[in-house]
């Protein structure tokens, strides 16, 4: 009897694993192929391959083609060496940049990536320590390389990596050289016949250059975005966590050229630890995750709190108010930054903002009070940053690009997310409102009272087996093509769907949504990801000039828990 193709496909991975680790574990399993649980478990590591997508792979820690190690990470490196080769001019020559940050394995993956693409005839510009994502991304226009690696899972759990491809202008990968990598990936050859280079070797032929001194350049760069400081200083006390990961040094540098003085960070967070100890889940936006961050700063009395996920790309902030210390969201983050900013900079009508179709509406009121434009994309930076890079070819200067999950790109100095740089603008932005006398608390109260209220939100419904997976996609199919005529009391006046009816500047998506009577909209995107459902909510109203903010958004969130609680029945999950 033949034997499965999963089986065989262990095998073959067996045969061509560099890593000792990982053939143990492997041995392991094989041994105990004929065992009904072993045997589920090699299924799920190789009947499919880890996808390679859009920004390159993420997975699991672990032996097999579904999950992330060596060799998936040697046949990746040998596919994106032979399309930069193939469609960047001079690639091999201007090198490819490679970064890692404080996970489990990430050094390990970081050089055999480098010692593939040596190998390939690459360049490597290299950082020799752990550093930020948003360093990387800077690095690969700053050295003018072909494109850039950067092995990171972000801020998913302690058992997962990642490998995340930028291209030569310094954004992430983006089509059609995702599906060519991908196709290049299927077609590698056996890895242990790979040529490679040694360290040694690299360093002789002169194909491997250090990074280590490039975030100076990248601080001299932030300093001029940053603009001169003010003379009068009310710059914040901040509490500041890295939140286990490689935050702590780079943070701390960027926040004291903005002239920070005052910084306590939390000590049991500050030093890169692959298990994340004190946090159940190392996302800011996870309730609880900020718990030890809001502490200190009550303890020291500070006027802000900052937080950065573990590869420091994202960025949460929390402020004080007259009841205590509050985390802001992610959206009221981007329109304090969005008004902020704007303010700011010149009023030649070339100014643009950058969000997503499930980001608050609110940014689009404040660019256009000052005279600046909003536009709206996909969800995710891939998507911002190819909006951004579209409209300044057309003469327009980004500004901001975000999106609700705690994601903000300030200018051009870094093209994707930068939790580093956009610490330093919030710290300039409180300091900049303190001078007028009000706290980041009141400046957003502010933007309420002139644009609008809003009460933004995501709801994820999280699916536990694949029956209610296969229950739900009938109903969220049967609600796209018979969309309610009412929720919640409100009448539906409008419907969105991006899968069948994509708009000019937002691709094809499975996205759907409605609007209703009184400018509320509700957006409705299935993980693409994971098994869940992922429900947006944007509910507003106008102010009356006296009327009270905390009884406006006690009915918006009873507004809000409504449509939430009727969804929820019409698509079965009540």
């Amino acid at each position: 009897m033949t034997d499965p193709a999963w089986l065989q496909r262990a095998r073959a991975f067996r045969a061509d694993d560099p890593d000792p680790d990982t053939c143990a574990e492997l041995d392991a399993l094989l041994a105990r192929a004929a065992d009904p649980d072993s045997a589920a478990e090699l299924r799920d590591r190789f009947e499919t391959r880890l996808g390679f997508g859009t920004a390159g792979l993420r997975g699991l820690i672990g032996a097999g083609d579904n999950r992330m190690n060596l060799r998936v990470v040697a046949q990746t490196t040998a596919a994106l060496c032979a399309q930069l080769a193939a469609t960047v001019p001079n690639a091999a020559a201007r090198g490819l940049c490679i970064g890692f940050d404080g996970r489990h394995k990430s050094q390990q993956m970081a050089e055999e990536a480098r010692a593939v693409a040596n190998g390939a005839g690459f360049a490597v510009h290299a950082f020799d320590a752990i550093a930020p994502t948003p360093l990387l991304a800077y690095a690969v226009r700053a050295r003018a390389a072909a494109g850039g690696v950067m092995i990171t899972a972000s801020h998913n759990p302690a058992a997962y990596n990642g490998y995340k491809v930028y291209w030569e202008d310094g954004a992430q990968l983006n089509a059609p050289h995702d599906a060519e990598i991908a196709r290049r990936i299927e077609a590698s050859p056996q890895v242990l016949a790979l040529p490679r280079l040694t360290r040694a070797q690299a360093e002789a032929q002169g194909r491997l250059h250090s990074l280590d001194t490039l975030f100076e350049q990248y601080l001299r760069d932030l300093e001029l975005a940053l603009g001169p400081a003010p003379s009068k200083r009310a710059m914040p006390r901040i509490a500041y966590t890295a939140m286990h990961g490689v935050g702590e040094r780079f943070a701390r540098a960027s926040l004291a050229r903005a002239g920070v003085t005052e910084l306590e960070s939390v000590a049991e967070q500050a030093q890169p630890d692959p298990q994340f100890p004190t946090v159940r889940f190392p996302n800011p936006e996870e309730p609880g995750a900020l718990d030890r961050v809001l502490a200190l700063a009550a303890h020291t009395r500070a006027d802000l709190v900052l937080a950065n996920d573990p590869d420091a790309d994202r960025l949460a902030a929390a402020v004080t108010t007259p009841a205590g210390l509050r985390a802001l969201t992610g959206n009221e983050l981007g329109v304090l930054l969005c008004d902020y900013l704007l303010e700011r900079a010149p009023r030649d009508g070339k100014n643009v903002i950058v969000t997503t179709i499930v980001s608050t509406p609110l940014a689009a009121r404040i660019a256009q009070a000052h005279g600046a434009r909003c536009a709206i994309t996909l969800t995710g930076f891939k998507w911002i940053i190819q909006r951004a890079g579209q409209l300044t070819q057309s003469g327009l200067r980004c500004v901001l690009g975000f999106e609700e999950a705690l994601g903000y790109c300030i200018g051009d100095l870094v093209r994707d997310k930068d939790g580093i740089a956009g610490a330093a603008h919030v710290a300039r932005m409180a300091e900049w409102h303190a001078l007028q006398g009000r706290s980041l608390q009141e400046a957003l109260d502010g933007l309420y009272r002139r644009h609008g209220l809003f009460d933004s939100r995501q709801v994820s419904l999280a699916l536990d087996h694949p029956e209610a997976v296969a229950a739900l996609s009938g109903k969220l199919l049967a609600l796209r093509q018979h969309p309610p005529s009412q929720l919640a009391g409100l009448t539906v006046t409008g419907t969105r769907d991006l899968l069948h009816a994509p708009q000019p500047d937002l691709p094809r998506s499975d996205v759907f949504g409605f609007e209703l009577d009184g400018a509320h909209r509700i957006t409705i995107r299935p993980s693409g990801t994971e098994p869940k459902l992922k429900i947006y909510l944007d509910c507003s109203r106008q102010l009356t000039a006296a009327e009270p903010l905390a009884a406006a958004r006690a009915q918006l969130e009873r507004l809000a828990s409504s449509i939430v609680t009727e969804l929820r029945a019409q698509l079965g999950l009540s």
